[in-house]
């Protein structure tokens, strides 16, 4: 039933949103050199490895790492990069995955290819099962402000908890968090 859902809500959220990512990319386009999306490596159900899109929102040539390991992040941002993370406009491109089945709506957020201590947590704690989501538990409390310890926490109460009941409450959490751009730190 969830990958039926995430098929039917990521055809709607694209055929609604269609208009809006070309804007975002035409402007992500205009405002710095390079593509528009930008494809990361990231680690998926069972640590496997898929390529990830994002609407870019560093500066080519920044290095592959989790923002807050950069010493200062806001250096490597496009001109439009901290407004596309504060409204979330970057993760749309993600519906791809969502629909070639790579993520869900709900999961953990894919981890980075070298964020090997995340990974080694998650392993560690069963959440390696799971498929990555566009947002999670995690995702709504604390976002970004949360040490990799405590995401992992939230990540395996959601292994216990998921139900389809509890991805609902989580999208409408992510909806009002997203509005509210709480959590963001670039």
């Amino acid at each position: 039933m969830k990958r039926a859902f995430d098929l039917v809500l990521a055809s709607l959220a694209l055929l609604f949103l269609a208009l809006p990512m070309l804007a975002v990319a035409l402007a992500v386009r205009l405002s710095s050199p390079g593509p528009a999306l930008y494809w990361s490596e990231r680690v998926g159900r069972h640590n496997r490895l898929f390529r990830m899109p994002k609407f870019r929102s560093m500066r080519t040539g920044a290095p592959q790492l989790a923002t807050h390991e950069f010493d200062n992040p806001a250096r490597w941002l496009t001109p439009i990069g901290s407004f596309l993370r504060k409204t979330s406009l970057d993760e749309l491109p993600q519906l791809w995955s969502i629909l070639k089945g790579d993520m869900s709506f709900v999961g953990p957020r894919p981890a980075l290819f070298n964020q090997h201590d995340l990974i080694e947590l998650r392993t560690q704690a069963g959440v390696h099962l799971l498929l990555p989501g566009l947002t999670g538990w995690a995702q709504v409390n604390g976002r970004d402000e949360l040490p990799i310890a405590a995401k992992v926490r939230l990540d395996a109460e959601y292994l216990q908890r998921r139900s389809f009941r509890f991805d609902i409450a989580i999208l409408f959490r992510t909806f009002a968090k997203v509005l509210q751009r709480e959590g963001v730190a670039h």
